[in-house]
C-alpha cells in the first residue's frame, strides 16, 4: 500500500508481464500517485511470486486481480476505487472489468495498453473491450509496438466511455527521446493525466 495523506480515490494497480510490483517504474507510479490523492495497492502475480518467468495461463491473472481488489477494499474503506495497470497488468484489468463481478469500479487506467504483439497486428487483443461501461483511459506512446496511439485512437470510437492521451514519441514504456530530464517530464506529465482524470470521473 502507498497511502496518500489526503486521498479522493483509491487505485489497485498492476505490473506488467516483465517485471513484479517492485519495479522502478511501479514503485515510482505509485508514490507519484499518492502524491497526488491516489492511495495506491500493487501486488505481484503468482508467477512472480515463484521467481517464474512466464506469465501464468489468463484464468490465473484473473483471480489473482479479484483477490487483489478484494484486498484493496479492506485496505481503502469508502474511497472511489480505480483498477489499471502496466502492459499485461492493464490488459488483464479489462478482464476483470468485462467480467462485471468485483462490485462498483470507477473507471480502469491503462498504461501502455498491449493491443497485439509486437510485429503481429492482427493478433488484436480488443474483443472484450467494448463490452466495459466503465470509463477507460488508455495513456500510449506513439512508438509503442504492442500497438501504437494511432491504433488505440482508430479502436476508441467502438468502445463505450474511453478516452486517450498521446505521448509523443514513447515507447511501451513511455521512453522518449531527449534524455533523462525529459523523461522524468514525460513520467510526470502521465501522473498528472492520469489522477486528474481519475478526479474528474468521480466529481
Amino acid at each position: 500500500m502507498y497511502r496518500s495523506d489526503n486521498p479522493f480515490a483509491g487505485v489497485v494497480l498492476a505490473h506488467g508481464a516483465g517485471a513484479g510490483q517492485l519495479s522502478s517504474f511501479m514503485v515510482d507510479a505509485a508514490r507519484g500517485f499518492a502524491r497526488r490523492g491516489v492511495s495506491v495497492a500493487t501486488f505481484d502475480f503468482p508467477y512472480i511470486t515463484a521467481q517464474r518467468k512466464l506469465p501464468d495461463r489468463t484464468p490465473v491473472l484473473e483471480q489473482a486481480w479479484r483477490d487483489a481488489i478484494d484486498a484493496a477494499r479492506s485496505q481503502l474503506d469508502t474511497l472511489p476505487l480505480f483498477l489499471g495497470g502496466k502492459s499485461m497488468g492493464g490488459r488483464i484489468a479489462t478482464h476483470v472489468a468485462a467480467q462485471k463481478n468485483v462490485g462498483t469500479v470507477s473507471g480502469v487506467l491503462l498504461l501502455g495498453y498491449p493491443l497485439h504483439p509486437p510485429g503481429r497486428p492482427e493478433q488484436r487483443r480488443d474483443a472484450h473491450l467494448p463490452s466495459i461501461a466503465e470509463p477507460l483511459l488508455f495513456i500510449q506512446g506513439e512508438k509503442d509496438t504492442f500497438g501504437g496511439a494511432d491504433e488505440i485512437g482508430a479502436m476508441i470510437p467502438r468502445l463505450q466511455h474511453a478516452t486517450l492521451h498521446r505521448i509523443p514519441g514513447g515507447d511501451h514504456s513511455f521512453r522518449v527521446p531527449g534524455g533523462k530530464v525529459k523523461q522524468a517530464e514525460v513520467f510526470e506529465s502521465v501522473l498528472d493525466v492520469a489522477s486528474e482524470w481519475m478526479r474528474s470521473r468521480i466529481g
